[in-house]
This record gives C-alpha cells, structure tokens and sequence, in this order.
C-alpha cells in the first residue's frame, strides 16, 4: 500500500482521536488523489460539472442564504435563530480544529455570532451570507489563539522564573505509529497549510469559499492545498522506510 493509501486508512482514526470533525466522512481515494475525502452525500464537483438540479439546488440555496441575510440585516431575531440552527454545528467543528477544545470551539462560536449581529450592516453581499460569517469565525479563532499563545508564555515565564528547570523527556524508544506520524505531520504544517488542508478535506468546502473565507484567491487554495498534501506524503515517507528496514 502506497503512503497515500496509509494516510487514508488512518486519517478516519485520527480525526476521531483528534476530534477533527463529529460529521461522518466517507472514504473516496488516497490523499494523492482528487477530492480525497468529503461528507457523506455531498457534492464536491466544480460548478462545470455539475448536472442542472444540481446546479438548480445551489441556486435555490444562494437565494435562501440572501433571504436569510436581508432578514437578519432587518433586525429579525427569528432570522438569527434560524441561521445558527443552519450553521452553528459546522461552526464548531470549524472551530474546533483551529482550537483544539470543544469548550473554546464553543466560546469562539458564541463570540462569532454576536460580531455578526453587531456588524451585520457591514454585510454587502460580495460572498454569501454564510461565506461572510465563516470568516468571522475564523478571525475570531486567530484572536483566540493569539490570547491563549501570549497566556502561555506569560505562565511560562512565571513558572520559569519559581521554579528549576526541569528535564527534557526523553525520546520514545519504539517507533511511532503511523496515525502519531500523521498527528505530528499535521502539526508540522504551515498554519495556512493546515487551515486550508482541514476546510476542504474535513469540512468540506470548496475552494470557491476557503478562497472567500481566508481571503485569498481561489488559485492559491488549490496550490495550498496541494501543497499541504505533498507534505504530509514527504514526513510520512521517511517513518514508513524506516519501518520496513527495522523489519
């Protein structure tokens, strides 16, 4: 089995260890391959190759979530209620993979949903409703993670300076299994990479909206993308071979 095959096999068991994502992921090809992973009954194709009710059905979908906006933008509190039933489920999951904890996943979607009602006027209809609200999420997320970095090195500093410095762990003996190699692949990757890597292959969305969401061209989601997943082959090539010839 190929390296793409392996991180396949794996990446359900580390997404549950992880708690990557509480949607169920289907299996549809190796990481090396074209849409390697996605929701169940979603559709991933691009707008060109979709078949009309396909096509149809985003069109009703992108009207709903315009409906949904101007309602909001109105002041129609039931319009709120309904958008966080629509959407708060994926937003933790979202959040959840930027901040690794389901009570900051929480914290972070609560604070989401109240920067939106303070800056829903701000809403001009570039990107979808949803698209615009997800961004908002994922800036709150990097604020989150800055807080917590600059909590963390003030702690450290404090423990530091109160007590001796302790010990390095020593290096596990054995080596590591492939769902650990994956974990810290993961890990090692750029926080773009990651980002980016997660939205699409986890959470499913397109590059139309990982583009709209992260700010950048759709161009440079694709080549991120791909970029990510040749990384993860590179750093889990080496613990492979080394693993064969300790056989």
């Amino acid at each position: 089995m190929g390296t793409a095959g392996l991180v396949a096999s794996c990446f359900g068991d580390l997404c549950r260890k992880a708690r990557i994502s509480p949607l169920p992921l289907v299996r549809k090809a190796g990481l090396g391959q074209r849409h390697a992973w996605s929701r169940a009954g979603e559709s991933r194709l691009p707008d060109s190759e979709l078949t009309p009710g396909v096509s149809t059905q985003r069109e009703q979908l992108a009207a709903d979530d315009a409906a949904l906006a101007a309602a909001c933008q109105s002041g129609d509190l039931r319009a709120y209620e309904r958008f966080y039933r629509l959407h708060a489920s994926r937003m933790k999951s979202v959040a959840r993979n930027l901040l690794g904890t389901t009570a900051d996943a929480e914290d972070a979607v609560q604070d989401t949903f109240v920067k939106i009602q303070r800056s829903i006027t701000s809403f001009r209809g570039q990107s979808s409703f949803s698209t615009w609200s997800f961004r908002i999420l994922i800036n709150t997320c990097y604020d989150a993670r800055r807080s917590r970095l600059r909590k963390k090195e003030v702690a450290q500093d404090e423990q530091s300076e109160e007590s001796a410095p302790r010990p390095e762990p020593r290096a596990p003996s054995a080596h590591p299994s492939l769902r650990l190699a994956l974990e810290r692949a993961l890990a090692k990757l750029t926080g773009h990479q990651r980002n980016v890597f997660l939205l699409y292959e986890v959470e499913g969305f397109r590059h139309s909206e990982i583009a709209s969401i992260l700010e950048i061209t759709e161009t440079a989601s694709k080549n991120t993308l791909f970029q990510a997943k040749k990384n993860l082959r590179q750093m889990l090539e080496a613990p492979r071979s080394s693993a064969a010839e300790a056989r």
